[in-house]
């Protein structure tokens, strides 16, 4: 599954969530490894949820940019 991730940068490392997995969050000072951490964390939220007997959302969240004049 691939899950759109939002990114926001802080004054010395990035974090970022998940909109279609609420509570699964990461932190990283860079983009790359914020990517590694947010991997493992999905993993980890993910096996939490089915442990629990818990419904794997399916990812529904579209990312785009818009221009401002």
């Amino acid at each position: 599954m691939r899950y759109a991730m939002i990114i926001e940068p802080g004054e010395r490392n990035y974090s970022a969530y998940l909109p279609d997995l609420p509570g699964c969050v990461a932190t990283g000072k860079t983009i790359e490894e914020l990517r590694r951490r947010m991997t493992e964390a999905i993993e980890l939220h993910l096996d939490g949820m089915r442990e629990d007997g818990l419904t794997i959302p399916e990812p529904t969240s579209i990312a785009d940019y818009v221009e401002a004049a």
